[in-house]
């Protein structure tokens, strides 16, 4: 009996959510998402920034503005895209990207926060929609010296290595090499007489 009772409440709710929806006018809604596509952050190297803004109404969304004020210049250096982008128009059901990168100065904790969104819903809107994009959140950005000891080829390490062990090895066998030529000169002339 509390089941029954629990999916018709669900049901109201359900049709009350569907005629909402029926009665506002068609219009375009935009979900903007925002990824640090880099697996590590370094500093003085670059970052990939990239915004998805999917239109999942039933119209196109006219001037979209993705505004993201989060890299300022005393932190990061621009390096392409554009960190204040104008798109004309995101049909309806469709989707589109735009990608930035930027190069962090300074190593150590930074929060990736979300980007602004300024859009027009119909074209005959009298103001703009604001949304808000996903904030990635806090990220490490490591120093290029760390990163440099864990990723590199160490190859000056490896080569003072092998240096330092050649004493170590070529000594041992140089003497072995002679004592080997010495007996073998000895069992030559006696194997003569």
């Amino acid at each position: 009996m509390k089941f029954h009772i629990f999916y018709l409440a669900i049901a109201a709710l359900l049709a009350t959510i569907c005629a909402e929806e029926e009665l506002q006018p068609e219009a375009a809604r935009l979900l903007v998402s925002k990824h640090i596509l880099n697996k590590y952050l370094v500093e003085n190297m670059d970052i990939i920034v990239k915004y998805s803004v999917y239109n999942v109404g039933s119209v196109a969304a006219l001037e979209v503005e993705i505004t993201d004020n989060s890299f300022h210049p005393d932190h990061f250096t621009h390096v392409s895209g554009e960190l204040n982008a104008r798109i004309d128009r995101v049909a309806p059901f469709t989707n589109v990207s735009h990608t930035i990168v930027v190069r962090p100065k300074k190593f150590g904790y930074f929060n990736f926060t979300s980007a602004e969104v300024l859009y027009r819903r119909t074209e005959d809107a009298p103001r703009l929609q604001v949304a808000v994009s996903s904030a990635p959140g806090e990220g490490l950005i490591v120093s290029y010296r760390d990163y440099a000891k864990k990723f590199s080829s160490h190859v000056i390490d490896w080569a003072a290595f092998a240096v330092m062990t050649l004493p170590s090895l070529a000594i041992p066998f140089a003497l072995w090499f002679s004592s080997k030529n010495k007996y073998e000169k000895l069992a030559k002339s006696s194997k003569k007489h």
